[in-house]
């Protein structure tokens, strides 16, 4: 039971990560290799303020500002001027951006780990099991979010031009739709996104580095291409089940140091099944 619930716990972390990457490509189409390092920089955000003042909760408020800026800032200034441009020079930003990131980080807080204190919870008993409250807290927190954001996008007025923009940039462009707004948009909820994650994490492994988003960003981009990218529900599948395949596997001594390559192993298998993912639909490409 205390496996299942971590492992639902760690996918939950995933999701919400891979949120961000699937927001991005569906309306965007690039892939946001940055993103992972958004995590990064909300814990250190955490870290500064906990230094400061000690206080948890404004640590959670500064970090969840620091990575919404920091997401609009890098769409601004990195991506905004390269659209139209060939996914590989977005590409190549984006895998400059994350080097950008982790240097600044270095520089400002040094390459050692950092220790984090959050505060600790302690454990509860269910079904004869000790599960810590952080686990529970991330699932319901992380399951109320990912109600919260498929609520948004399916009946809001934003989260429709997010769809529609999606579908058909230039026939949304021709309906008044702001798609620059709108990217800008999903980048802000992708980072915030990201910043709640980072607070699960670091309930999970208390201390952070400069690399702290890179394996959670790859790991959380595995999971959107196994859900199908661009998919949303597909996203939090995904997340989910390389949460549960990633925690049964580390429980099982025989297996547990090959975790990582049986997680993307499981990517490997699930695309050769099925290209788009398990979730993915097929797109039409007009000529």
């Amino acid at each position: 039971m205390s496996i299942i619930m971590d492992g639902l716990s760690l996918g939950a972390i995933y999701a919400l990560i891979a949120l961000g990457y699937t927001m991005v490509y569906g309306i965007a189409k690039m892939l946001n290799f940055a993103h992972g390092d958004i995590i990064m920089v909300g814990a250190y955000a955490i870290l500064t303020i906990l230094t400061v003042t000690g206080n948890p909760l404004l640590g959670i408020l500064v970090s969840i500002v620091v990575c919404t800026v920091s997401g609009v800032v890098i769409e601004k200034f990195a991506y905004k001027p390269l659209r139209g441009a060939s996914p590989l020079a977005v590409l190549i930003t984006a895998i400059g951006v994350s080097f950008f990131l982790q240097s600044i980080a270095q520089l400002l807080f040094g390459a050692k780990s950092r220790p984090i204190s959050l505060p600790y919870l302690g454990h509860v008993t269910i079904f004869g099991a000790e599960i810590s409250v952080n686990t529970i807290i991330t699932l319901i927190v992380g399951a109320i979010i990912m109600a919260m954001l498929t609520l948004f996008v399916k009946y809001t007025r934003t989260g429709r031009a997010m769809q529609a923009v999606s579908e058909d940039r230039g026939a949304a462009i021709l309906m008044g739709v702001n798609v620059n707004g709108i990217i800008m948009i999903t980048f802000a909820i992708g980072s915030a996104l990201a910043a709640f994650a980072s607070l699960f994490y670091l309930m999970q492994i208390p201390s952070t580095s400069p690399t702290l988003g890179s394996m959670p960003g790859i790991k959380a981009f595995t999971a959107a291409v196994i859900g199908g990218i661009g998919s949303i529900p597909g996203a939090m599948l995904g997340g989910m089940l390389l949460g549960l395949v990633e925690k049964i596997c580390l429980s099982i001594p025989a297996i547990s140091q090959y975790t990582t390559a049986i997680e993307f192993s499981l990517l490997i298998l699930i695309l050769l099944v099925k290209p788009i993912g398990i979730l993915g639909k097929k797109r039409r490409e007009k000529v």
